[in-house]
């Protein structure tokens, strides 16, 4: 409230109930973008009463401030902020879709990368110790049963050569989207000990398998092996660097 510039609560209650309703409309759940969050406020002589307030996400800041008033400087530079936002993703999206598939394999293996790394250290922090074990736990549900040795071997891999090195982008983005769900529910669900942690892993995984299944889509195990690792293509392209 005090960032946009609104001096009464009651008007900011007003754009915030607007938010909720257009977050209602698309058909998303405003409770989970909206906690009320109680709060007591002093109201002179020393007397303190509750006041509504909010816990807010940054889905529900963006929708408040789109439906904030606009002749207020601050809500007109917010709402100028946000499309700005926009554009930029419409930008990224058209440069990612004219990239060739090793140029995005190479991209999404780098997201992954730092997606491991992030939910290696929320998983360390919710009790987890055995790290092969965790990750297998993930590989198992998205891959109906499948571990990274599994894996490896339906690939025709090396041992221990590396499996993101050897899939596709829409194989990475499958399992892009299982690390970020994966450490998204060991911090909502304060998860802290590490037979939890494997069992959310596995739940992960296997809802991940179960949307791409009702939407007609290829199971990861189906989705073709890439001739060359991403190892190979960058040896290649060094080499090709040098003789230059």
């Amino acid at each position: 409230m005090k960032v946009l510039s609104y001096k009464d609560w009651r008007y900011f209650d007003a754009v915030i109930e607007k938010a909720k309703i257009a977050c209602k409309n698309s058909e998303i759940t405003d409770i989970d973008h909206f906690v009320v969050s109680n709060k007591m406020v002093e109201i002179g002589s020393g007397a303190k009463r509750e006041q509504k307030d909010y816990k807010l996400t940054r889905y529900a800041c963006y929708l408040i401030a789109q439906n904030a008033n606009p002749r207020l400087k601050i809500v007109a530079l917010a709402q100028t902020y946000f499309a700005i936002q926009t554009r930029k993703q419409e930008i990224s999206e058209k440069e990612y879709s004219s990239l060739t598939e090793d140029e995005k394999r190479f991209y999404q293996r780098n997201l992954t990368k730092k997606g491991n790394y992030s939910l290696n250290q929320t998983a360390k922090n919710a009790g987890v110790k055995n790290f092969d074990k965790f990750h297998n736990f993930g590989y198992k549900g998205l891959y109906n049963g499948e571990t990274a040795d599994d894996i490896a071997k339906r690939k025709g891999l090396r041992y221990r050569e590396d499996i993101l090195d050897n899939m596709g982008s829409d194989e990475l983005i499958a399992n892009l989207f299982r690390i970020s769900q994966t450490e998204q529910k060991l911090k909502k669900d304060n998860i802290q000990s590490e037979k939890e942690a494997n069992k959310a892993h596995y739940e992960v995984g296997s809802k991940i398998r179960k949307t791409i299944k009702e939407l007609g889509g290829t199971m990861p195990e189906d989705l073709p092996t890439p001739k060359k690792s991403l190892k190979q293509l960058e040896k290649e392209n060094k080499n090709t660097l040098r003789k230059k």
